[in-house]
């Protein structure tokens, strides 16, 4: 058993370090087309939509960690929403960038799975979003936010561990394509119900409150993160 163990830590710890070869181009644009559709076809939409609510919360509960804040619990709902509680000041910079952070997050990791693929590093990618789902069912406080992380979190593992190097690669392409996808149509969808009157309480209006600056403007620079996140993640995947 200790001889299993030293053998396979090494053997991990060079994987995770290690380099991969890049998936051939036609795989890359299958993965960026399949992405595509699941963005913008309505009905499978609503369900991958949950992928991006957790990248959302898990946006927002990160970033309350890294500026002090005490992070409560985080919930998913089955209807594609979420809700992050921190505790802390209910101003000030750690609260406004906490609030930031939950529609420019599926982009901006988006965008450093881009720049991890761009460099070779597959393995690391799919492990890296296995830690912080891990990290993130910690504080899942609802039985529907327990299954869609675990779920997940379970496909990252069972891709790491059983699949073979270009199913790794395709899977890792689909994921960081749809992350840079699917963090445009959100800003868009808010937008939409803002538009309607609805959303009083979005996170737009939470920064305006904090801010005193219009809540467009924060529209606007949510509509700006995931637009260059796609733009220039979209040149790194196409073009390694």
């Amino acid at each position: 058993m200790d001889s299993l163990a030293a053998t396979a830590l090494p053997d991990l710890w060079d994987r995770l370090t290690g380099t991969q070869p890049d998936p051939d181009l036609w795989v890359v644009l299958a993965t960026l087309v399949a992405a595509l559709a699941v963005v913008v076809w309505h009905p499978v939409w609503r369900l991958a939509r949950n992928a991006v609510t957790i990248a959302h919360e898990g946006g927002h509960g990160l970033v309350a960690l890294l500026t002090g804040r005490q992070l409560t619990g985080i919930r998913l709902h089955s209807d594609t929403s979420g809700l992050t509680v921190s505790r802390g000041k209910p101003y000030g910079l750690g609260m406004i960038l906490t609030a930031a952070a939950g529609y420019t997050a599926p982009s901006l990791l988006g965008l450093g799975g881009a720049a991890l693929l761009a460099a070779g590093r597959i393995t690391l990618l799919l492990w890296a979003a296995t830690a912080l789902l891990v990290a993130m069912l910690v504080m899942i406080r609802n039985a529907y936010g327990v299954l869609t992380v675990v779920l997940a979190g379970g496909a990252f593992l069972l891709v790491s561990w059983l699949a073979g190097a270009q199913v790794q690669a395709a899977f890792a392409y689909a994921v960081v394509w749809f992350l840079l996808l699917g963090g445009v149509r959100p800003p868009f969808e808010l937008q939409s119900k803002r538009s309607r009157g609805g959303a009083g309480d979005s996170d737009a209006d939470q920064l305006s409150r904090l801010t005193h600056v219009p809540a467009g403007l924060w529209l606007f620079l949510f509509h700006a993160v995931s637009l260059c996140s796609l733009i220039g993640g979209g040149r790194w995947l196409l073009e390694g």
